[in-house]
């Protein structure tokens, strides 16, 4: 569920398509993001799961895999 929860997220963001995204995708690399793209990101995650992620510095989270560990570390 998380895994969709954010790849959703990812698309409204970065405008890229679903299928294009996997775990090991890389936020800056693949996707294209940058770092307010990643607190948007999180924003849309924590509102669809009604969670709070912890801020953290953004450079940490480098795959979707990062990102996913941290939204369950969130739970």
């Amino acid at each position: 569920m998380e895994l969709e929860v954010l790849k959703e997220a990812i698309t409204k963001v970065l405008s890229v398509y679903i299928k294009e995204i996997d775990e090991e995708s890389t936020f800056e690399g693949d996707l294209g993001a940058d770092s307010i793209d990643k607190c948007q990101i999180f924003k849309c995650v924590e509102d669809s799961l009604d969670i709070k992620i912890p801020e953290v510095d953004l450079d940490e989270i480098v795959t979707v895999s990062d990102a996913l560990l941290l939204i369950r570390n969130s739970k």
